[in-house]
Order: C-alpha cells, then sequence, then structure tokens
C-alpha cells in the first residue's frame, strides 16, 4: 500500500511506493537528464566522465549513480579507478559488484533458498504459483 511522504529533492508530497523517494517529476527528470547523457555519448563516444559533466552540468555523483545502477559502462582501462567493487574493493566499470563477486553472492542466495521451505515451496516443477484474485475471492480460500 503507498504512504504520502516528501520527495527528497523537491519536497512534494508524493505516494512512495518502493525505490528511491522522489516524485514523479523528479523521476521525469532524472530520465530526461539520462536521456541527454546517453545522447552525448552517442555523439562523443569515449568522453570522460568529467567531459560529460561539465559539457551537460551534470554532477559526477549522478553520473556514478547512473554507473552503478548498470545504466552507464566505463570503456577503456585507463586512469584511475571511478567505480569499485562494494565487497572487494576491485575497479569495475558498471554496476555494484565484480563479476566474481556477483557469482558467489547468487551463489549464496541460491544456497540459502534451497535450503529454506521457501525454496522448496516455490520449485517450478509443480510447486506453488500465482493467481489472480478479484474481489469476490479471499485470499484464504482456493477456487479451481
Amino acid at each position: 500500500m503507498p504512504e504520502l511522504r516528501n520527495c527528497i529533492r523537491c519536497g512534494r508530497l508524493f505516494n512512495y511506493i518502493g525505490g528511491v523517494p522522489l516524485c514523479i517529476a523528479c523521476k521525469e527528470d532524472d530520465e530526461e537528464e539520462f536521456k541527454r547523457i546517453k545522447k552525448y555519448l552517442q555523439e562523443n563516444p569515449g568522453a570522460t566522465i568529467s567531459q560529460v559533466a561539465s559539457e551537460l552540468d551534470v554532477s559526477i555523483e549522478k553520473i556514478k549513480k547512473y554507473l552503478r545502477e548498470g545504466r552507464l559502462e566505463i570503456v577503456g582501462d585507463e586512469g584511475i579507478p571511478i567505480l569499485t567493487c562494494e565487497k572487494c574493493g576491485k575497479p569495475i566499470k558498471t554496476g555494484r559488484f565484480c563479476n566474481e563477486c556477483s557469482r558467489n553472492l547468487a551463489s549464496e542466495l541460491s544456497s540459502v533458498v534451497k535450503k529454506s521451505d521457501f525454496g522448496s515451496n516455490y520449485q517450478r516443477d509443480g510447486g506453488m504459483g500465482f493467481r489472480y484474485l478479484s474481489r469476490g475471492n479471499s485470499g484464504n480460500k482456493r477456487n479451481e
């Protein structure tokens, strides 16, 4: 159920559902800014983070946010690392984790799910699934 919150950027009230607490207008502004960056990089392949920031008047932190989200990627291997893996500290080009740590985290999560009741109840072969509940159906009754 949505809750009423203030946008962390502009302060307007909005229905918060999840994720970053930004109102729709600020999310749209972010998306427009990302599109400007994307267009600039298409026209200027290999531009540095400082070039993009100064040419488009966008903060380096905002560009790093798009890198962390996996929406942008660093090309080339020169210079100091802009991003590092949040687990081991290795330099990375996009996202939050290096490939090795991503594999390890996925493996750990998979083993935890397999060991739990959740894993055994939600298997693809004959396990539980989902269905649509209309207003007339209660969550406790099963209509088959």
